[in-house]
């Protein structure tokens, strides 16, 4: 019997949802792809630093925003691309051209004019990101959305806003009525004449 270090990475990378043909994907967006890749097959758990830009845009948020953001995506629109959280940040993994687009998007929305919105952090060209390992399993690094494909579907800006709109949306209660002040006396009004 075979313990699981002794069969070949592209046997043991999909563990955590994360296909051979996903690791090919990340893997290309490097400098120097077969570098990559032979990292991940010496370290299957190595969490890795890649460039933005040219395979995809990273959108990183907090985790509980992130995760509303998500929920929107699965819930009431067309799902998303790859996901990752990584030392308290959801990663979205966007469309090329995303990171550029997206903050006059949401300036346009005027999103983010309250303190209870957090701002996003959009990583494109010129940017780099830290990514989970294929078998990442640690709580600070790793996928909710593991990349199975060599071209997953990859959101574009647009998409995005309208996910973070309908996160917002999500978190903030907005009320037609004022607060109920608490010093305020009350009248019973069922006793007039």
């Amino acid at each position: 019997m075979s313990s699981e270090t002794d069969q070949p990475f592209s046997d043991r990378c999909d563990v955590h949802g994360v296909t051979r043909d996903g690791v090919a994907w990340l893997a290309s967006a490097g400098t120097y792809p077969r570098s990559t890749l032979a990292l991940w097959e010496e370290r299957p758990d190595a969490p890795v630093v890649l460039p933005c830009g040219s395979v995809f845009d990273v959108v990183s948020v907090p985790a509980v925003f992130g995760r509303r953001m998500l929920d929107r995506l699965w819930e009431e629109g067309p799902g998303s691309g790859p996901v990752a959280v990584f030392r308290g940040r959801t990663l979205l993994f966007a469309a090329p051209g995303t990171a550029q687009r997206l903050p006059s998007l949401l300036r346009w929305e005027e999103f983010g004019r309250t303190g209870a919105i957090p701002s996003l952090l959009c990583h494109g060209n010129g940017d780099a990101v830290t990514v989970p390992a294929p078998l990442a399993g640690a709580a600070t690094s790793r996928w909710l959305v593991a990349p199975d494909t060599r071209h997953p579907w990859l959101p574009g800006p647009e998409i995005v806003l309208w996910a973070a709109v309908r996160a917002a949306r999500s978190a903030v209660r907005i009320s037609i009525f004022p607060p109920a002040d608490q010093d305020a006396k009350v009248y019973d009004v069922s006793r007039r004449r």
